[in-house]
């Protein structure tokens, strides 16, 4: 019974032992409302294609670093290819988020 006591210690400090502990970043989502808009200045709309490899600005290809620097205000649609994987949608997110009057919107 004692050396499988032991044993017991020895699996539990190895799996204490090898295991990561990291934080993961996250991103803050705001849920779209339906609804009337209080705004009755029209609004700059983009519409964003995001691909494995490829990013589509209203018909025009472009890179992320293109993009960042030709949306300044307004609203940000994207639309997703089947292929396109979170990181790449993180990667688009994390370039557009802090700016003031520029709002995106993630098409199902």
């Amino acid at each position: 019974m004692t050396s499988l006591i032991d044993v017991i210690f020895l699996l539990l400090l190895f799996f204490m032992l090898t295991s990561t502990f990291s934080n993961f970043g996250e991103i803050e989502l705001s849920e779209a409302t339906a609804g009337k808009s209080t705004s009755s200045a029209p609004v700059d709309r983009s519409f964003v294609q995001l691909g494995a490899e490829r990013v589509v600005l209203n018909g025009s290809p472009t890179t992320l670093d293109d993009l960042v620097t030709q949306i300044e205000t307004g609203q940000v649609l994207v639309s997703l290819d089947a292929e396109t994987t979170s990181q790449r949608l993180v990667d688009l997110l994390v370039r557009l988020r802090g700016r003031d009057g520029l709002s995106v919107t993630v098409l199902e």
